[in-house]
């Protein structure tokens, strides 16, 4: 058996719980727009970073960050009523950049597409056309 493969099935699952909390239970609007995007579970299965991201500024960020501390307890109460676990983990959430990254190269390579655009209308003799 594979070393940790308890801790991804087990993680998994708290994911789909946490998820499912998401939907139903928790009604915080500082977590409005969080998107759940990992989890990370210790190979005790003590210690959980869940991974999340959000679209907007610093300041959102912090609300949401304020916000996902603040439904720790409760997430964390939840699953030990939801889950037969000897040990329900401590939670932690930690902000995951890449949705954000991953936004900015795909304007980055809107802009590249628009200006090689630009270029192949002046090599072909026509008047360019600046994007609007």
């Amino acid at each position: 058996m594979l070393a940790g493969k308890r801790a991804v099935r087990v993680g998994d699952q708290i994911l789909r719980e946490i998820a499912f909390l998401f939907l139903e239970k928790i009604r915080d609007p500082r977590i409005q727009g969080v998107t759940i995007t990992g989890i990370r579970l210790s190979n005790d299965l003590k210690m959980a970073r869940i991974y999340y991201s959000v679209i907007g500024e610093k300041e959102v960020l912090k609300r949401a960050q304020d916000g996902l501390d603040s439904a720790r307890g409760f997430i964390k109460r939840e699953i030990g009523l939801r889950m037969s676990l000897k040990y329900v983990p401590e939670i932690r959430f930690v902000h995951d950049p890449s949705l954000g990254i991953g936004s900015h190269m795909d304007r980055v390579f809107e802009e590249i597409h628009k200006a090689e655009e630009i270029v192949c209308d002046q090599e072909s003799g026509n008047e360019p056309q600046i994007p609007k």
